[in-house]
This record gives C-alpha cells, sequence and structure tokens, in this order.
C-alpha cells in the first residue's frame, strides 16, 4: 500500500509564493520519480517538475523553469514544491505523484500514465 498527501495549497496574490508538500508512506523502497502535475478543468494534466530519489537533477516545465523549485526529503519520504512568481495561469488541482523502480525519470517524465501512484491533489489560485 501507498499512499500519497498533498497539502499547502491556498490562494496567493500575482507575484507571490506558495510552498506544497507531498508525504509518502507505504512501501517506498528502492528508486523512484517523484513528480508534481497540475490540472485546471477541462483541460489535460500537466507535468510541472519531478525529481529522483539518488540519481537525477529536478526537471522542469518550460512554463515554470525559472519560477518553480522541486526537492525530496528523502529520509522523511517528501517532495516540495517551491513556488515563485506566481502567474494567474498558475491557477490548478495541484497533484504529487510516484513512480517506482525506475533507475531514471528520462524525457518522458511529464507523461501522467507512467505514474502508479497519485495523491489527491491541493487546489492553488492565483488572483
Amino acid at each position: 500500500h501507498v499512499q500519497l498527501v498533498e497539502s499547502g495549497g491556498g490562494s496567493v496574490q500575482v507575484g507571490g509564493s506558495l510552498t506544497l508538500s507531498c508525504v509518502a508512506s507505504g512501501d517506498t523502497i528502492g528508486r523512484y520519480c517523484m513528480a508534481w502535475f497540475r490540472q485546471a478543468p477541462g483541460k489535460e494534466r500537466e507535468g510541472v517538475a519531478v525529481i529522483h530519489s539518488r540519481r537525477e537533477d529536478p526537471i522542469y516545465s518550460d512554463s515554470v523553469k525559472g519560477r518553480f523549485a522541486i526537492s525530496l526529503d528523502n529520509a522523511e519520504k517528501t517532495v516540495y514544491l517551491q513556488m515563485n512568481s506566481l502567474k494567474p495561469e498558475d491557477t490548478a488541482m495541484y497533484f504529487c505523484a510516484a513512480d517506482f523502480g525506475r533507475s531514471r525519470c528520462g524525457d518522458l517524465w511529464w507523461q501522467a500514465a507512467r505514474y502508479g501512484f497519485w495523491g489527491q491533489g491541493t487546489q492553488v489560485t492565483v488572483s
């Protein structure tokens, strides 16, 4: 059993900052990728950022590169997404996701189908 629980969402002014957290529990043995996705109503789920448990540097989508930072506390099994210089278009439900057993996250990290475990999401509203 693996469970992912996000927290930290809320409302923030344009240009402001917010940090999301996602705690993983259960059987998380081995190497894995932890990613953040976001989804607005009626739109496809969009990859935001990904980080590997021990081998791979963080990777970001072009839309957030330079503004967001993903980090991982491997001991606590917690992934964070620090969001800065927020824009209205960042408004979405944000989900964390886990892909276990990979030696590297790779060029296809942004494909949602690769991730077997998802959190319930936390809403971020920028206005």
